[in-house]
């Protein structure tokens, strides 16, 4: 099974992919950046990290591999679960772990695993097209020699006169068309002061008249009505999928009981209820309460960008 090619291909969509049982990859958006001792430059990108606490099962790597080889939902988790004892067997071995495109995880003597991220692929797709690059560096050379005490002091030639005799020319050049802009700026800021003023007295008159006259209107006009369309949470904390209903409805109704605005967003495109603890407009909001979810609830709460309609 083609496990690393499966996390990859879910990285471009979402920003938590969970391996069962094993860990799971988290993808962070981060601006373009410069190295300053290497001169590169780095387009926006996903930085990658992994997290050995997020272990719960959450459906989507399992049905997306369920959708791609053609098997059922029961066959494609027992596919991974295999995959995930090999995994823990070369990890306790001391071996390192490559995904390819993704990652390397390495054990350490006491038994932690540092994850190192692979900069193959970026996962960012609006940065689709930008590449790395190296700007050589820009030197500068001081054309000012040092002088000796003893050097003699040389007359311009004819030659360097005349390019001086050039160069105060334009300078009287320049002088004189500025000075131009400047009264040209000065006569038309005299010519809109008199249209002020004219326009002043034209409402005036107009006032007048419009007191003297009478309207009668026997048709008012209709009312307008103008509908706003209000913005739609477009960030989700997610609790979990399920693919019995049933139990979709007894997880909201349990987090509803501890106080948070959950709600039912609908069935994946795996056939997967999903249930949300609350949903955000603003991206650093939803940041904000998934860490507070994660200390206090379900360290395997992840955030879904999704507009509902």
């Amino acid at each position: 099974m083609k496990l690393s090619q499966y996390i990859s291909d879910l990285l471009y969509r979402y920003e938590c992919v969970t391996v069962p049982d094993f860990g799971a990859f988290l993808s962070k958006p981060i601006s373009a950046r410069i190295d300053n001792a290497t001169s590169n430059f780095y387009p926006p990108q996903k930085q990658l990290s992994f997290n050995v606490q997020l272990k719960s099962n959450d459906g989507l790597l399992t049905s997306y591999i369920s959708e791609i080889e053609k098997i059922s939902y029961e066959k494609a988790n027992y596919k991974i679960q295999k995959q995930v004892v090999q995994l823990k067997s070369r990890l306790k071995k001391g071996e390192t772990i490559v995904f390819k495109h993704i990652g390397e995880l390495t054990p350490s003597k006491k038994g932690i695993i540092s994850f190192s991220p692979s900069n193959h692929l970026n996962y960012l797709s609006d940065a689709f097209g930008l590449v790395s690059f190296v700007s050589p560096k820009i030197s500068r050379k001081s054309f000012v020699k040092d002088s000796k005490p003893n050097d003699a002091i040389k007359l311009p030639s004819r030659r360097e006169r005349s390019r001086q005799f050039i160069r105060y020319a334009s300078m009287v050049i320049v002088f004189m068309g500025l000075g131009g802009s400047i009264w040209s700026n000065l006569h038309l800021a005299e010519i809109e002061k008199e249209n002020i003023l004219a326009q002043r007295e034209a409402n005036i008159t107009l006032e007048s008249k419009i007191q003297e006259a009478t309207f009668v209107m026997d048709r008012p006009l209709p009312a307008v009505t103008i509908s706003l369309k209000k913005k739609s949470n477009e960030f989700h904390i997610v609790a979990g999928a399920f693919r019995v209903e049933a139990n979709s409805n007894k997880k909201l109704q349990q987090l509803k009981e501890l106080g948070y605005n959950a709600q039912c967003i609908g069935v994946n495109r795996y056939g997967l209820h999903q249930v949300v603890y609350e949903s955000f407009e603003i991206r650093k909001d939803a940041e904000k309460a998934l860490s507070k979810i994660r200390k206090v609830h379900n360290r395997s709460a992840w955030m879904l960008a999704k507009s509902l309609p």
